[in-house]
């Protein structure tokens, strides 16, 4: 019984990063890993599910017993390892990156479109 709040501060704590680092404002990590699907990786996203199954588990005195701790703890760990190591900052940056991107090989294109239209007409 002494791993049981341990399950649950675990839960916690995920729940606490996943809102720090995908900004997913839910109080509960089932809805919270609902939201954050698609930001996950499939494995993490996996292991994300088995706690958020777990959650209301680890709330009941008689249910808590049931569980499989160490198989919930190696399952916090790999999530919390996961969202620890997402750098806010180059994702931000790689967004931004990736919009310059766009917009260059979009201003290019109506360039060289331009320039066809141009020639076709005969003023080039």
């Amino acid at each position: 019984m002494a791993q049981n709040p341990d399950i649950q501060t675990q839960i916690a704590q995920t729940v606490q990063l996943l809102r720090d680092k995908l900004g997913v404002q839910d109080k509960t990590l089932t809805a919270s890993v609902r939201k954050a699907k698609r930001q996950l990786p499939r494995r993490i996203y996996k292991q994300a599910l088995l706690l958020a199954d777990a959650e209301q588990m680890a709330a009941h005195p008689k249910l808590r017993l049931v569980l499989d701790t160490r198989k919930l703890a190696r399952a916090s760990e790999e999530v919390q390892d996961h969202l620890t190591g997402i750098n806010l900052a180059d994702r931000r940056l790689g967004w931004f990156l990736g919009m310059l991107g766009g917009l260059a090989f979009n201003l290019l294109a109506l360039s060289v479109l331009l320039l066809v239209f141009l020639r076709w007409q005969g003023f080039i």
